[in-house]
């Protein structure tokens, strides 16, 4: 088979990758939804020809978008995640004993459906008694929680039924529905090819929080392969010390990446020099 999947990262970047076979395609009420088997990447899931997820890499995304700001917190027992219907975000937050529910706030259910039948190593958790699904839109439903610990934005590029999570009153409504020492985190594209909306979503959190941190994290099937994430609350952001000794099973995070990641290149840095 000589079939290639493309995905246009810009106007003038394509990502290719060649593929065995196409196990699944079809139109959901709310996007374009294809699995494929790639020769470099193994399996990997697409939304509207953007790649969301492969075998071979998630676990790079899925650790540092969940232990990162699940360490910065005291004692985490409510998260939430908003997007994610692959079900990776939850598979690791569900690895921290002081997680009592792990709410997965997913519009397109026929995501979360294929996710269970195509990527069981990475939706496995879904069926843990403590993850808690909801099939409607994230933003509607943010408005009404309360009493969250961590809210982690696991979103899709910021197009389509996601544009509305990368606002700056999105994040207000996760400000009031956040703790105290609340944390909430969302993925912000690639320091390289999308230098203003990092700098648009900085200023929209930074109009609610006090302390907004990016980090950044190696993605090779992410546009330019270096991706990178957005953190805020009202507390100063200082990894609790029970990092330090975290017994996690991970293949990315490490206790040292834990403040590594906020080490940025200067050109990051000067990305939120006057946001």
């Amino acid at each position: 088979m000589n079939t290639w999947f493309t995905e246009n990262q810009t106007d003038a970047l394509r990502l290719g990758l060649r593929l065995k076979s196409v196990l699944a395609a079809e139109k959901t009420p709310y996007q374009e939804l294809m699995v494929a088997e790639t020769e470099t990447y193994g399996r990997l899931l697409a939304l509207d020809n953007y790649v969301q997820t492969t075998v071979a890499d998630e676990f790079v995304y899925h650790e540092m978008i969940t232990h990162v700001p699940l360490f910065m917190h005291p004692h985490p027992k409510q998260v939430a995640v908003i997007g994610g219907g692959d079900g990776g975000a939850i598979r690791e937050i569900l690895k921290h004993p002081s997680v009592e529910k792990a709410h997965l706030v997913e519009i397109d259910e026929r995501v979360v459906t294929i996710a269970r039948e195509y990527f069981p190593e990475i939706s496995h958790a879904l069926s843990d008694p403590r993850a808690e699904l909801h099939f409607t839109d994230g933003i509607e439903w943010i408005r009404q929680a309360r009493q969250l610990d961590v809210v982690i934005v696991d979103s899709t590029d910021p197009i389509g039924p996601a544009e509305g999570l990368f606002q700056s009153d999105f994040y207000h409504n996760i400000r009031q529905a956040m703790t105290e020492d609340g944390v909430m985190v969302a993925q912000s594209e690639s320091p390289f090819l999308h230098r203003d909306l990092i700098r648009h979503m900085a200023r929209g959190m930074r109009a609610w929080f006090e302390h907004v941190a990016l980090y950044t994290a190696a993605i090779p099937t992410y546009p330019s392969g270096y991706w990178s994430f957005l953190m805020a609350s009202s507390k100063p952001l200082v990894p609790h010390p029970r990092y330090q000794t975290a017994n996690l099973t991970t293949r990315y995070w490490t206790p040292g990446i834990q403040t590594a990641a906020f080490v940025l290149p200067r050109f990051v840095e000067e990305i939120l020099h006057d946001v």
